[in-house]
């Protein structure tokens, strides 16, 4: 028989996935209100105007340093890796790998048969791996955020960029220019984790997370040193297929369009989500909302005997992630059964992870009030699934 939770117990909206994520009902009734949209051409005003909002409202809520860019495409950040492995490494990457979407990057790169194997710095799951100061490579990857253990990292240069810029030696045998480039992974983190973009060149991530959108889509703030990369790379004569091409995405961004044609109703709801962070406060105000999150998921879980955060270092737990795990005694599998049996969906650990683990969404549309409750369900779960 099915456990039924005290309904003043239960959170008032019970989704807390890692990705997808909760859509705010006013995001539905957007689509709604541009239903006349929905189904015409991606290259005419209508839409054009959806993706000159979405590119204007997140140069505003990333506060965009002078010269930096947004572009989009197709495919997700999936697909970005391999843009970035085609037009962005010149000869070399190295990579922090501490989770699973990290090691996806570098097994990409590593991959590649015009690079050279790729320097990987690898950590446990549940710790975070830091990127080195390395005068042989051109590029330097991480996750801003690992979605996959709930381990977050902060956003900064091996070395100060005038530091690598008077590494003459340095640069010249990663091949480039521009001195390495800082290529981060921020798709579960853009837009509610603290972010100073002057420290990156490109800044990447994907709309089913912060900004409650469907999948499919990449977005990457790119720096005045990631175009030029990837323009020269692109003109060196390497092969790059168009729909995987960094610069054919930004010209046709420039123009307020992708070069294929995009889900309509992703792009209404990212620019519906946009539009109500800035309208909430901007990113200062999602940073302390998920905050405020987080610390309700992390303080509760130190204060059981049965329930410890996967991440041991207060500093590295994620703020729009956080990881659980419960004590062996525990069925994880039995608590997220009935707490989806009770309108309370996916806490679910990530599947490779292989832990008994709760695993919360805690994104700015996520309450934090439903945070509260949702740790109130688990008390009552625990004490009854005995």
């Amino acid at each position: 028989m099915p456990l039924t939770i005290p309904t003043d117990l239960l959170p008032a909206d019970g989704r807390f996935g890692s990705g997808p994520s909760k859509v705010r009902p006013a995001q539905v009734q957007a689509l709604v209100d541009h239903a006349d949209v929905l189904g015409t051409s991606h290259r005419q005003p209508p839409v054009k105007d959806l993706v000159r909002r979405i590119r204007t409202g997140l140069a505003e809520l990333l506060h965009l340093p002078d010269g930096y860019e947004v572009a989009l495409g197709n495919g997700g950040s999936t697909a970005f890796w391999d843009i970035a492995t085609l037009c962005l490494v010149e000869r070399r990457a190295q990579h922090a790998s501490f989770g699973e979407f990290g090691a996806k990057f570098a097994t990409a790169t590593s991959r590649a048969p015009f690079l050279e194997p790729s320097q990987v710095i690898r950590a446990e799951p549940g710790t975070v791996a830091y990127l080195e100061p390395s005068d042989d490579v051109d590029v330097w990857a991480t996750p801003h955020n690992e979605t996959s253990t709930g381990a977050m990292a902060p956003v900064r240069r091996p070395v100060p960029r005038a530091a690598a810029g008077a590494a003459g030696a340095g640069r010249g045998s990663a091949g480039t220019g521009e001195g390495p480039l800082l290529v981060v992974d921020a798709t579960s983190g853009a837009g509610a984790l603290p972010v100073d973009l002057a420290e990156t060149d490109v800044y990447y991530f994907a709309p089913q997370k912060v900004f409650a959108a469907d999948g499919g889509l990449w977005l990457a703030v790119l720096s005045p040193d990631a175009v030029a990369r990837a323009a020269r790379i692109e003109s060196s004569g390497r092969w790059v297929p168009e729909f995987l091409s960094l610069t054919t995405a930004l010209e046709n961004s420039r123009a307020d369009q992708t070069l294929n044609t995009p889900a309509v109703a992703t792009l209404v709801l990212l620019a519906d989500q946009v539009e109500w962070l800035l309208a909430q406060g901007g990113l200062d105000w999602a940073v302390k909302r998920s905050a405020a999150s987080a610390e309700i998921l992390y303080s509760w879980a130190e204060a059981r005997e049965w329930a410890t955060p996967f991440v041991a270092d207060p500093a590295e737990r994620s703020t729009v992630v956080g990881t659980i795990d419960l004590d062996p005694s525990i069925d994880a599998k039995a608590v997220v059964a009935t707490l989806r049996e009770n309108g309370v969906r996916d806490v679910f650990p990530y599947r490779k992870l292989g832990r008994n683990q709760l695993r919360v969404g805690m994104f700015p549309a996520v309450e934090p009030d439903d945070v509260a409750a949702l740790t109130s369900s688990v008390d009552w779960i625990q004490n009854h699934l005995r």
